[in-house]
């Protein structure tokens, strides 16, 4: 058995009008396949290329550890220079990925590479973040904190994506106060027997390749997995929704600060306890 999951919409090229009106106003997700070839990104950017421009810079790592309620919100797991990072990813598999790297305080040459494109919606010029990862290395089944819009280019090698919206919230095993699922569940092959609720969940994947542009709607979960050795880069505009956009106000500044406080105050009981809670919480719906 596998999960429910139909095939993201592919379309070679589209129109503001066309995007507003059968994508972002339905929030429903599209792989646009041509859309950043007149980028010099486009030609340009490879691990090599990065490697050149950046592996004087040293950047936060992540891997697929559990989260330990020492860690900081998305406090790095390990730290390395670039270019130390891509012979890695060029010579071996590896857990490794960097999450969430601001590309314009870092390396402002490669803000010439690209520009912001016009989808109708107002994208934050100062959050271009770039995402790199190993072959096989994935991320946890996660929403973003401030549940945006997202534009998800990719570059070099491919990656597996799995989408659901929070309509699904409820057979996905949320863990409480947190922007994720249980970490144990495999979305590569999960097991149904562990998992039941699994059975029921309704969402979308698709493989991107070099030059593909993925749309994510407002508070869409996502688990990103790499094929091969590769990178991407993300522009994010603001949620619409009121509800999503009050969610969003609420995350940042409440729910973030009351799970660090509980963290502090009860250490790995509080982890451990949050866990419990995703699978009654869950069970309830089967």
């Amino acid at each position: 058995m596998k999960l429910n999951l139909q095939d993201i919409p592919r379309v070679k090229a589209i129109t503001k009008e066309d995007f507003i009106t059968h994508y972002f106003k339905p929030q429903k997700p599209v792989v646009i396949e041509q859309f950043i070839e007149d980028w010099p990104a486009y030609s340009k950017w490879n691990l090599d290329y990065i490697k050149k421009v950046a592996g004087d810079k040293t950047v936060p790592l992540y891997d697929d550890r559990p989260v330990d309620y020492k860690d900081g919100f998305n406090q790095a797991h390990a730290k390395m220079k670039m270019s130390d990072y891509v012979d890695l990813l060029q010579r071996e598999p590896t857990k490794y990925r960097i999450f969430l790297w601001n590309i314009l305080k870092e390396i402002p040459q490669l803000q010439k590479d690209f520009t912001y494109p016009d989808f109708g919606l107002r994208l934050m010029k100062k959050l271009p973040m770039l995402f790199f990862g190993g072959k096989d290395s994935h991320t946890f089944m996660h929403y973003d904190i401030d549940l945006a819009n997202i534009f998800h280019f990719h570059f070099e090698g491919k990656k597996q994506c799995i989408l659901f919206d929070q309509k699904q919230n409820k057979y996905l095993y949320k863990v409480p106060h947190s922007l994720i699922v249980r970490e144990d569940i495999d979305f590569n092959n999960p097991d149904f027997k562990q998992w039941p609720a699994l059975k029921k969940v309704k969402g979308w994947s698709c493989e991107l390749k070099h030059g593909d542009t993925l749309y994510m709607p407002e508070g869409y979960w996502h688990y990103m997995r790499y094929l091969t050795p590769g990178f991407s880069m993300s522009l994010r505009a603001i949620a619409r929704n009121p509800k999503n956009l009050g969610k969003a106000i609420y995350n940042v500044f409440i729910m973030r600060n009351y799970d660090n406080l509980m963290r502090r105050l009860k250490g790995q009981k509080w982890i451990d306890s949050k866990n419990e809670r995703a699978i009654t919480n869950t069970n309830r719906f089967i």
